[in-house]
């Protein structure tokens, strides 16, 4: 009888590669269960698991990885002080800060988003490690492995700049990921440079208190949550409450604010929308927009309308941002008249000229 032939063997496309994720966690046992939360979904895996920072930064030194959990809270240098390290270490990993202390209100976060965290995550204790907070993780990995950040297909060319002018507004808007940015942005702009700002950031209405304080301090610039009616000033930075889309109004040369709560499309409260749309009401050509790092399509309306307006609208690049949806939207639709670094894009705010 002839020998038996060997069944064939049909290959199997294969997905894309588990998202790779370094733990940073002092207590065995968080790390122990956190793993188990991690990889309970395949589209994730634990590259590694460390008690301390140097640890962590030792294994960075000779391997890739996609995500940080960091703790705060740990033996030798906390969390929060090893933060941009880690991001240097890793080549621009995006890092999730799980802490208990995230919990105590909004300094901690707001903290850790400004040093450049993506995200932050209550930690509960060792017994609440799993149900709700497997789930949130779960939601939270899966929001930055999906937010299409690394786009293949170039931007379109951009709409050449008009006519060279100051201006009498910036508006700046940012989600995940933006208040880092916004940190480098601020930082890059002396103080000499008088035009006034409006900032949509997506945060909620507990948030923006200390917000507009930490602002306030990198800017080296007042910085308020707006209110009704209130003046629009030189040299002064106006953010949007969490319940209500910031907008302004122009009463001849003053500009006051004007407050919204009708429903966004994006669906976000704030939104950038509503506040580049009365900008460019407001301001038309003399008013800049600008886009910061951020999931989505938050300030892609807008930003057609207030460039059709006149305006000059700025995106942050790819390379730079945690997540390049919001400022991707308007560079692939051709609608950003620079796509820069957020330090650069301060330098030219600093200018108060069109880029060339």
């Amino acid at each position: 009888m002839p020998p038996a032939r060997k069944a064939a063997q049909v290959a199997t496309p294969k997905g894309p590669a588990p998202a790779r994720i370094l733990i940073v966690d002092d207590s065995a046992v968080a790390r122990a269960v956190i793993g188990k939360c991690v990889e309970a979904n395949p589209r994730f895996t634990v590259a590694s698991a460390v008690s301390d920072v140097p640890a962590a930064l030792s294994f960075l030194a000779h391997n890739r990885v996609d995500i940080i959990l960091l703790d705060v809270e740990m033996p030798g240098i906390d969390g929060l002080t090893a933060l941009p390290d880690l991001l240097l270490a890793s080549h621009g990993a995006r890092v999730i800060v799980v802490s208990s202390i995230c919990a105590e209100g909004a300094t901690a976060t707001i903290h850790a988003l400004s040093l450049g965290a993506a995200d932050t995550l209550v930690k509960p204790g060792v017994g609440g490690l799993l149900g709700k907070f497997s789930e949130v993780l779960d939601e939270k990995l899966s929001r930055l492995v999906d937010s299409g950040d690394h786009l293949s297909a170039a931007p379109a060319s951009p709409p050449k700049a008009a006519q060279r002018g100051d201006f009498d507004l910036i508006a700046i808007g940012a989600s995940t990921g933006g208040i880092h940015a916004l940190s480098q942005l601020l930082r890059a702009i002396p103080a000499e440079c008088r035009v006034p700002m409006l900032i949509t950031q997506h945060l909620p209405p507990s948030f923006m208190p200390y917000f507009a304080a930490q602002i306030a301090v990198l800017a080296g610039r007042p910085c308020d949550v707006a209110t009704e009616h209130m003046p629009v000033q030189p040299g002064r930075i106006v953010i949007a409450p969490g319940e209500a889309h910031l907008g302004c109004v122009r009463s001849g040369d003053r500009l006051t604010v004007a407050l919204s709560t009708e429903k966004a499309v994006s669906g976000c409260m704030p939104s950038v929308d509503p506040m580049f749309n009365a900008v460019a009401e407001a301001c038309g050509a003399r008013a800049m927009g600008v886009l910061l790092s951020g999931m989505g399509r938050d300030g892609a309306i807008g930003a057609q309308r207030l460039s059709a307006a006149g305006g000059v609208i700025v995106a942050q690049d790819q390379a730079s941002s945690v997540v390049w949806g919001m400022p991707g939207a308007v560079a692939k639709a051709g609608l950003a008249h620079a796509v820069l670094r957020p330090e650069e894009i301060g330098r030219l705010i600093a200018t108060q000229r069109r880029p060339a």
